[in-house]
């Protein structure tokens, strides 16, 4: 046992005081460990190691990347529900690929460069924001509001990009924010190129919690909602989300005219009027047309 702590403080924290926090979670994990014996085949199945291993790995690498800043050994561990041993094995492993750092003058764990890489490379073979990037500007600069490129993940809408307008007062949703499709314009816009009972199945999952006194809580006025965007072929986030908050909407389709995307145009109330919606529908619309076709894609008949 003294060479595997002698390994555990060598690999990761190099101070004093960094050593005694790892003695003292080592100490910790042998006296109540949290994870099972390999020697134990009522509890582990010997052929699923390696992938065991490489699930709590991607679930640390998740942990990290969905939190507002660093984390600490015992944070990370905690949040994994693994034992600290366990947990700085798999980081000091994900260091050395560079998918994590470690800072020693705060003893703190970050998202590495490699895990950017990665991710970059998804966007890259995805190649959707490529293509809607130039089309964002020009759609920034002829609405003078800020534009968000969406997709559906998991039963929400995730922003992949942004052009921030050059308002002084502007709305703000950075690449990776989440928000309900319920109640967000682009959640909208990809909800109405979906089968009504799926749209039921997922809203009856999901549940369609209320943010303001505008948001849309029950599914038959959602249902409504989204048979007028099908018809005017824009969806409005009218403070449904968040009080003196506007935005316009269009659908991206793919070749065989499945909903892959959303274009929206978002703004403060006072800048995004009623006399205006219909002029940035027309706008948005356009140019999620225009990414749809850049794509190789076509909109439903």
């Amino acid at each position: 046992m003294r060479s595997q702590e002698e390994t555990l403080i060598r690999s990761g924290p190099d101070s004093d005081s960094d050593q005694a926090e790892a003695k003292t979670t080592l100490k910790q994990a042998e006296a109540k460990p949290s994870d099972p014996k390999p020697s134990d085949p009522k509890t582990v199945d010997p052929r699923s190691q390696t992938v065991q291993s490489l699930v709590r790995a991607l679930n640390i690498m998740s942990i990290l990347g969905e939190a507002d800043g660093p984390m600490s050994l015992t944070e990370l561990a905690r949040a994994a529900e693994l034992s600290p041993s366990t947990a700085h094995r798999l980081l000091t492993t994900l260091q050395q690929e560079r998918y994590v750092r470690f800072d020693s003058g705060t003893r703190s764990w970050y998202v590495g460069v490699q895990a950017f890489i990665a991710g970059s490379g998804f966007l890259k073979t995805r190649n959707i924001v490529d293509l809607a990037r130039p089309r964002m500007r020009q759609l920034m600069d002829q609405a003078s509001e800020t534009v968000n490129l969406a997709i559906i993940e998991n039963h929400e809408v995730v922003y992949l990009a942004q052009v921030e307008c050059h308002q002084m007062m502007r709305a703000l949703a950075p690449p990776g924010s989440r928000l309900p499709l319920h109640c967000s314009a682009a959640g909208k816009a990809l909800l109405a190129r979906m089968a009504p009972h799926y749209v039921k199945s997922l809203m009856e999952q999901r549940g369609m919690q209320r943010f303001t006194a505008a948001t849309l809580t029950t599914l038959d006025a959602l249902e409504a909602d989204l048979e007028v965007i099908r018809t005017r072929a824009y969806a409005i986030d009218n403070e449904e989300h968040a009080i003196g908050l506007r935005c316009v909407a269009a659908t991206i389709y793919d070749e065989r005219a499945q909903a892959i995307g959303a274009l929206s145009v978002s703004g403060p109330k006072a800048r995004v009027t009623d006399e205006r919606v219909a002029a940035l529908g027309a706008l948005v619309r356009q140019a999620a047309a225009m990414v749809t076709n850049e794509l190789g894609g076509t909109a439903p008949g």
